[in-house]
C-alpha cells in the first residue's frame, strides 16, 4: 500500500485550511509520478478535496472517499495559526483526542472515520492500494497499518511525499 500526501497549495504559509477546499498549488507532480511508475494499484482512493483528487486523477481513475478528508478545524479554518488563541491551542495539545475547535471535529472523530476506512480497505479491497490524502488522515492510517496506537501529536508526513507499507511495515 502507498500513502501519498497532496502537494503544497498556493495558500500562504501558516494558514489553517484543514477542510477548506483549496486547489493544488503550482508544485510539479512529476517526481511523484516517476516514483509511482510501474505501481499499478488495484484501488486508487482519494480525499474528495481538490488538492488531493487532482493529484490522484493524474495517476488513474480514483474513487473519492470523504473519510479521508482532513480534520475539520471549524472556526479556525482560513485563519492564520498565529491568530488562534494560544489557550485554545494549548487545550488541543493537552487533549488531541477530545478537544475540537469551535464548530470543528475532535481527534477521536478523525480516528473513528479513518479506522472505518481502514477496516473496509482490509476487508473488502484486495491487492495493492494507493491512498491520496492529507497529513492528519495519513498519520492515523499509517499507525493503523503498523498496528500501533494512534499518536495524534506525531508529525504528519510531508506534503508531496510518498510512503510504502507492506505487511504492517513501512518500506524504505
Amino acid at each position: 500500500m502507498a500513502l501519498l500526501r497532496h502537494l503544497p497549495t498556493a495558500l500562504p504559509a501558516g494558514l489553517c485550511y484543514g477542510r477548506l477546499d483549496v486547489p493544488p498549488g503550482p508544485a510539479d507532480p512529476a517526481p511523484l509520478l516517476r516514483a509511482l511508475r510501474g505501481f499499478r494499484p488495484a484501488v486508487l482512493v482519494s480525499s474528495p478535496a481538490r488538492r488531493c483528487l487532482a493529484l490522484a486523477r493524474r495517476l488513474g481513475p480514483a474513487t473519492a472517499d470523504s473519510r479521508l478528508l482532513e480534520l475539520d478545524f471549524g472556526a479556525w479554518e482560513g485563519r492564520p495559526w498565529d491568530g488562534v488563541p494560544r489557550a485554545a491551542l494549548d487545550r488541543w495539545a493537552a487533549d488531541p483526542w477530545g478537544f475540537a475547535p469551535p464548530g470543528g471535529e475532535s481527534g477521536a472523530a478523525l480516528v473513528a472515520r479513518v479506522t472505518d476506512f481502514h477496516a473496509e480497505l482490509r476487508g473488502k479491497r484486495p491487492g495493492t492500494c494507493l491512498v491520496v490524502a492529507h497529513g492528519g488522515p495519513l498519520k492515523v492510517l499509517a499507525d493503523l497499518l503498523r498496528g500501533r496506537p494512534v499518536d495524534l501529536l506525531a508529525p504528519a508526513q510531508p506534503m508531496g511525499s510518498l510512503r510504502w507499507f507492506e505487511d504492517g511495515r513501512e518500506q524504505g
